[in-house]
């Protein structure tokens, strides 16, 4: 079991991804939105695409963090679950609906949204938009090119 491709082996792709990341570091360096739940929203996404390099690198981030093993186990049952905050649990709503997009008619539905808007202001909803966004990219990345999770290490991207 390995990649289909090496992402970075062409110029083009190289060059895209060099940007693609450059915008994902951008968001997680300067949000506002915390960290935890920045990583606990992209492992959520990463877990309903089925993204094995994803859900490791995002619960292996986490850990390493210093978020509690309990919470991040129950990232995928968060609703059935008293470990989350309801600003997390909005985050968390959000990045579901955002992710499965094609399951439901109208996408995001405006309680969602505004669910999520009472937790967080304007550039924060701004900033998790783009983080399920980038994920949910990344997901599609991982799964089409067959990355396998459990090699990723905390920290190896800077």
């Amino acid at each position: 079991m390995g990649a289909r491709l090496n992402l970075f082996g062409t110029p083009v792709a190289a060059k895209a991804l060099k940007h693609f990341s450059t915008a994902s570091m951008v968001i997680l360096k300067e949000s506002t939105v915390p960290a935890a739940t920045r990583d606990m929203v992209m492992l959520r996404a990463s877990q309903i695409n089925g993204c094995g390099y994803c859900t490791d690198a995002h619960s292996k981030d986490l850990a390493h963090a210093g978020e509690d093993a309990t919470r991040i186990n129950l990232v995928a049952t968060w609703r059935e679950s008293n470990v989350f905050s309801d600003a997390e649990r909005a985050a968390l709503e959000l990045a579901e609906a955002g992710t499965r997009i094609a399951d439901g008619a109208g996408g995001v539905s405006d309680e969602v949204w505004a669910n999520a808007g009472k937790y967080y202001d304007e550039a924060q909803l701004t900033d998790l938009l783009l983080i399920v966004a980038l994920i949910n990219a990344s997901n599609r990345m991982g799964v089409i090119n067959k990355q396998v999770g459990g090699d990723y290490k905390p920290g190896q991207f800077g």
